[in-house]
């Protein structure tokens, strides 16, 4: 098996090692390669997408991380039905859109959130 370099922050590291502990990974390598075969999935699904679909887009964040959720927000208007932010935590927000439109323009909005840095988690499901 190929052997690949890798760098995470700190921070991510030790995550890594708690969700490798509690959930029985042998290893960091096991553990990268199960998430790498979720996005591959979670790929696969949204590009099998296809016509006018209504999804639900959950996103959190960070209170200090607002300006991709604008930015990002901003570049589907179209397609966004509703949107409803609220904080969690002290610091912790949650943005919740509900979508209706063309599959591949509401599985681009969810990747777009989903390769920013700063956001906690992505969660898109089609109704």
């Amino acid at each position: 098996m190929p052997i690949v370099s890798l760098s995470f922050p700190e921070q991510m590291i030790r995550d890594m090692d708690d969700i490798q502990k509690s959930l029985g990974f042998t290893g960091r390598s096991e553990l990268v390669r199960a998430a790498i075969r979720l996005m591959l999935e979670d790929k696969r699904e949204k590009d099998s997408l296809r016509g006018q679909v209504a999804a639900i887009l959950a996103v959190t964040h960070n209170q200090e991380d607002e300006e991709p959720v604008t930015r990002i927000k901003h570049s589907f208007e179209d397609i966004i039905r509703t949107h409803l932010h609220n904080k969690i935590t002290r610091t912790n927000c949650v943005e919740l859109f509900l979508l209706e439109g063309d599959a591949q323009k509401i599985a681009s909005m969810s990747n777009g959130f989903q390769k920013e840095d700063k956001m906690k988690s992505v969660k898109l499901v089609v109704v």
